[in-house]
């Protein structure tokens, strides 16, 4: 260990922000953009081209399969190609959720010509690969939105935890929903305690009562989400309490598009009636924590942050080190100890990377 210093490793406490965020840490809102993810008030263009005049357009990437892209425009839904240059580039150059430039021909066809810069990128650690390369699988992710429920099953923290750390370290907002909170509303007081001092949004949700869709809608209204969460949350129910056949349209184009034989890297994205997009992922177990830094991992726990330099040590690794200002906070009651403790079994996994031992592990 090293003596009191400013460290290297710990990142600066005004670069912790998060792109997307208001002042409170929740997502907002892309600026300008309309439902489908383009520039307000765009212009629509021609262009003279080998095979005709095209329309020059923009859209969403909805889903891939192969070398075809289903994508959302304002005039409907158009299945495209990339342009040549744009094949001889990274394989996940063009991945769900990308903003694409179009030429919309009339013969129906449509070729990817342009990608803009990405809001924000879920990425995952290249399959089969033994260093950490970043694969990214969904692209332009405003918020995480991690569904629990009150009784069956019970909430998993350690679980919870695991997700808030892996939308903290790809830069993306995350809230809690609290689903079945008909059935046990103490649940609801006992999460809000536990994330709260973290500055986490806990809402609660009840498709029976029904409660607290209407403030679910807003959330993702106008935003690009993954909801994720353990089996039998009711993931499927509020889909389809918000937007009734929303699961079903994700069937449909899972089963055409061939996605369920990419499980383990392909993403789909579904507008919704009420305006925005929900993500389906593989789950972001998937994802993993594959490429945590553990000397970061403290500031991915924003109660932590006020007490990172209270640390004796600039290397503590808030363990079993003496004087760590974040145990210490811990005992004081500041936040819930189990958070540490959460904290502790993530820096084990993070410590020794799954790629070092050909194989992955988990808690």
């Amino acid at each position: 260990m090293v003596g009191r210093g400013r460290s290297t490793g710990r990142p600066p406490r005004d670069r912790l922000s998060v792109p997307g965020c208001d002042a409170r840490g929740r997502a907002r809102p892309a600026a300008r953009l309309d439902s489908a993810g383009r520039e307000a008030a765009p212009r629509r263009l021609y262009r003279e081209t080998g095979r005709g005049t095209a329309v020059i357009t923009t859209g969403v990437v909805l889903a891939r399969a192969g070398s075809a892209y289903r994508v959302h425009t304002d005039g409907g839904e158009v299945v495209a190609t990339l342009r040549g240059k744009l094949k001889h580039r990274d394989d996940d150059r063009v991945v769900a959720g990308d903003v694409v430039e179009l030429e919309v021909h009339a013969a129906g066809r449509a070729t990817i010509c342009g990608v803009r810069p990405r809001r924000s990128v879920l990425a995952r650690r290249a399959a089969a690969e033994r260093s950490p390369r970043a694969q990214p699988i969904a692209a332009n992710v405003d918020q995480v939105v991690v569904v629990a429920s009150a009784r069956s099953p019970e909430p998993s923290p350690r679980l919870l935890d695991r997700f808030l750390v892996i939308a903290a370290a790809n830069r993306i907002p995350a809230v809690l929903v609290l689903n079945k909170i008909d059935l046990d509303r103490s649940v609801l007081d006992s999460l809000r305690g536990r994330y709260g001092p973290a500055g986490y949004q806990v809402l609660g949700t009840s498709v029976k009562q029904p409660e607290g869709l209407a403030a679910l809608r807003d959330l993702l209204r106008g935003r690009e989400s993954v909801l994720t969460g353990q089996s039998g949350v009711g993931k499927s129910s509020l889909l389809n309490a918000l937007d009734p056949g929303l699961n079903l349209r994700i069937g449909e184009i899972s089963q055409k598009w061939d996605a369920g034989k990419h499980t383990t890297r392909a993403a789909l994205v579904v507008p919704v009636a009420t305006g925005g997009y929900v993500v389906d992922t593989p789950g972001l177990r998937e994802v993993g924590t594959w490429g945590i830094d553990p000397e970061r991992l403290g500031a991915y726990f924003a109660e932590f942050r006020p007490f990172l330099d209270q640390c004796r040590f600039d290397n503590c690794r808030h363990l079993a080190e003496p004087g760590c200002g974040v145990r210490q906070a811990a005992e004081r009651g500041v936040f819930d100890p189990d958070r540490l403790v959460s904290y502790q079994r993530i820096y084990e996994e993070v410590n020794v990377p799954s790629w070092s031992s050909g194989r992955r592990r988990g808690r």
